[in-house]
Formats: C-alpha cells, structure tokens, sequence
C-alpha cells in the first residue's frame, strides 16, 4: 500500500486502480497526489491479480469480483480509524468500491463513494449495464466521468439506465481517464486537476 498523507487531513481515501494499469500509473499518482494536497490522505494499493502480473512482467485478467471485494475490504481493515473514510477507484476500482457498499457488510464505517470512469457499460456493448447493484448504495456516490467516455458516454447515458443514486460530474471532452483531444483547448492537467476538485469537495460535503 502507498500513502499520499496530507498535511492535517480531513479524511481519507482508499483509491482502487483499474483492471490494465496498477497503482503506478500516471493517472492514479497524479489524481493521488492532487486529492492529498487538498487535505485528503490517499492510500493506493494493487490487487493480487495486478501484483502477480508485475512480479511476472505480464498482463494478467482481474480476478473474480469476489476476490477483488475480499482484498479491498483488507486494505480497508489497514486505514486510520480516527479518520472519516471514504473509498473509490478508477474504472473497474470505482466499480469494486460501489459493489462494497452494496454488499452492506461491516462497512458502515464508510462515508461516501467516488467513482473515476464509471464502466457503465463494455465499449460498444450499450445492453451489458453493470448498475444492478445502484439501488442497494446507501451511501453518497459520487461519478466523475468524461464527456467521451466509451464506458458510458455523457450523451448516451441518461438514455441508457437510471444511474441513481450516482451523482455524474461530466469532464469535458474526457476519455475513459478523462483525458481530453488536443482540439477541444482543455488540458489532461486542467482535467486531471478538475477531478480532484470534485472528489474532494464531495468528501467535504459528506463531513
């Protein structure tokens, strides 16, 4: 597990990678690194399947949701008990994350969920919709997606599946990791640095 403690943190956030990229990524470092200097503590950490692949130098599938949701909950048993929690990931994390909370099993110690690149559905497979879980999370969900996201594009979306109780921040012209083209004259790093605005001013509002 990888810590980005903030200084005086308000709170803490368990931030799960996605299912081809661990937590090394530019994405889960930098969004990390943004988040903890706005006083969130963020703790990274790989999945088994993610840790094998690297000890092996060779891309390997995710594992079964169950064991994903087993592993998470044991680095959720690793944070800061004086903190609030919060937990979420990008893409397949941010789907595990919502899928704890569904599960409503000793995890009321959690406050809020968010969600970077939602996998709403497979690219170009509009009828799998992976919301079935949605209408058992009892707590605030929190979507940050991007415009052209082809899990779950922003005007497609609403067409698709009611998305409640996810509340969905669209980035602009953002892929699946939010970055945006050249030609829409936004930035990754205005994208990225948006991002993090939104996460932590959800787990403000949640305080």
């Amino acid at each position: 597990m990888q810590w980005f403690h903030a200084d005086k943190p308000v709170a803490q956030f368990v931030f799960a990678h996605g299912a081809g990229a661990g937590m090394d990524s530019e994405f889960m470092q930098e969004v990390a690194k943004l988040i903890a200097k706005q006083g969130v503590s963020v703790a990274l950490f790989d999945f088994p399947y993610m840790q094998k692949a690297k000890a092996e130098n060779k891309r390997r599938p995710p594992d079964r949701a169950d064991k994903l949701l087993a592993h998470f909950e044991e680095v959720i048993a690793q944070t800061e008990k004086a903190l609030p929690l919060f937990i979420g990931g990008k893409s397949m994390g941010g789907r595990m994350a919502s899928m704890l909370v569904a599960k409503a099993t000793g995890l009321e110690s959690v406050r809020g969920v968010i969600a970077f690149g939602y996998p709403f559905h497979p690219p170009g497979k509009k009828d799998t919709l992976r919301v079935d879980h949605f209408a058992d999370i009892t707590v605030p969900f929190c979507v940050i997606q991007g415009q052209r996201d082809t899990f779950g594009k922003q005007d497609e979306l609403s067409t698709l599946a009611d998305t409640r109780p996810a509340v969905i921040h669209w980035i602009n012209d953002g892929d699946h990791s939010l970055v945006p083209r050249k030609k829409s004259g936004y930035t990754q790093a205005q994208n990225w640095q948006q991002a993090a605005d939104i996460a932590v001013a959800f787990i403000e509002e949640q305080l």
